[in-house]
């Protein structure tokens, strides 16, 4: 066997002993806190973005059966695969859900959507729905720092396949060398995303996040049946076919460093490359009097190299302004707010946010890529064309990281009641849940009540 895929089966096999025997009676309480955050804000995304026009056609295109998971926020149970995919794809269609700069992407998506679903069909406890959310959430991360995608890749769907296998392996009870199987399988079922799908407005990247959990649950059932094996796959699809791969990354303090204590909530619906850049221009407008918003001649953005891309001055629909840091910028100044409606179809043809983003500039500065990862900063100026002083500011992280303005229960029940008007009921069920779910004896019917729309009303239709 290859040196470098042995290390990565070695690796592999290190996580499937510790997924197997992780119990959260021995997770400390900060952690699970964090994680208990981390599902409120699943739940309350997942149903935001289910009730977008564009996943509600999708709902009625893909007539999923009857099941017994929900379609959070959308009124209806079905199978699990279906509610695996649907559900992962409303988490994303916003740019709202949790991620983690230190895994370079979004470990909770990857993996939660089919953890969540699986759960409901087993009617788990809620220590071990917890254990394999945490499970999901620490091995999706830990594949995302082991890797080094090629240049252009997008994240979606690919290093964070294992976490899902790792979470719906442990909800199944597998021993150690089968849930090592069952991740090893999900680092072989990686999608090869490339970032200009999403840059250029083309919802398959959505989809990305939908197969990644659709084919954790084929990994681990596939070990399950005996039929995965522990090859040191990642070794060669991470890392010879999509980038670079280290199997170091895999297991460096496994069990005393939790990486979902590491994440960030976000507070605008729009890739988080945008967001210091949102954030100091949210500043800076509450220092301008409105009449200067009319005089700015230019805004010069100043970004990370990983950032740097997002430079697009048009845009054709919801996913590609969300990728546009100008359109970021300009709407930014212009309402004060990046939030779900501002991508809106009747938002979206705003000549004003049209006429300002294209004096918007974007470059890459090397000392604010010099302090990747730990920061994801961004300097914005503004110039002014009657002559005034220009003005600055800088970030450097987006407000929700945790190293940065972190958010707090209180802030994240706060947003998704804002953007959620009349669900607030669905949100309070989300709440009790994310708090009290280790220690529930069965989590079937309090997840199957996040169906529903807000108004204590739940129901199972036949497909449509």
């Amino acid at each position: 066997m290859d040196e470098r895929v042995a290390a990565a089966a070695g690796a592999t096999a290190e996580l499937g002993e510790w997924v197997s025997r992780l119990d959260v009676a021995d997770v400390p309480a900060a952690v699970l806190d964090r994680l208990s955050l981390v599902l409120l804000d699943v739940v309350g995304v997942t149903a935001l973005g289910a009730g977008l026009d564009e996943q509600a056609a999708l709902r009625a295109a893909w007539r999923p059966p009857a099941g017994p998971a929900p379609l959070i926020g959308a009124g209806r149970l079905v199978s699990t695969d279906a509610a695996a995919w649907l559900g992962a794809t409303a988490l994303v269609a916003l740019e709202l859900d949790e991620g983690n700069k230190y895994a370079k992407g979004h470990p909770a998506a990857h993996g939660f959507p089919a953890v969540l679903a699986l759960a409901c069909e087993l009617d788990s406890t809620g220590a071990d729905t917890a254990a394999a959310l945490l499970a999901a959430y620490e091995v999706a991360a830990r594949f995302g720092q082991a890797t080094a995608q090629a240049p252009g890749a997008h994240p979606h769907g690919s290093w964070g396949v294992p976490g899902a296998a790792a979470g719906c392996a442990r909800l199944l009870g597998l021993g150690a060398g089968a849930t090592a199987a069952a991740i090893d399988t999900g680092a072989g079922l990686p999608v090869a995303g490339h970032f200009g799908s999403a840059t250029g407005g083309n919802p398959v990247r959505d989809a990305w996040m939908g197969a990644s959990n659709l084919s954790g649950l084929v990994a681990a059932r596939m070990a399950a049946a005996g039929l995965a094996r522990n090859t040191g796959t990642a070794a060669l699809s991470l890392g010879t076919l999509l980038g670079r791969f280290d199997p170091a990354g895999l297991t460096a303090g496994l069990g005393e460093r939790w990486d979902v204590t590491r994440g960030y909530f976000k507070r605008h619906a729009s890739c988080s490359f945008t967001h210091p850049a949102a954030d100091a221009v949210l500043a800076l407008r509450a220092e301008l009097a409105p009449s200067r918003t009319g005089r700015i001649e230019r805004i010069t953005v100043e970004t990370h190299a990983l950032g740097a891309g997002l430079a697009a001055t048009g845009w054709d629909n919801r996913l590609s302004a969300m990728f546009s840091t100008p359109f970021v910028v300009a709407t930014a100044l212009l309402t004060g707010e990046v939030g779900p409606a501002s991508s809106g179809a009747e938002r979206l043809g705003d000549p004003a946010v049209r006429a300002l983003a294209r004096r918007v500039r974007l470059t890459a500065a090397g000392d604010l890529t010099g302090r990747l990862p730990a920061e994801r900063a961004a300097r914005v100026t503004v110039e002014f064309d009657d002559g005034a002083a220009p003005v600055t500011r800088e970030v450097p992280n987006p407000v929700g990281d945790a190293d940065h303005h972190p958010l707090d229960e209180r802030a994240v029940v706060a947003m998704l009641k804002g953007w959620l008007p009349g669900r607030a009921g669905l949100v309070d069920r989300a709440v009790e849940l994310s708090r009290d779910l280790p220690a529930l004896p069965h989590v079937g019917d309090p997840l199957r009540g996040l169906a529903g729309t807000g108004d204590g009303t739940e129901k199972k239709e036949e497909p449509s």
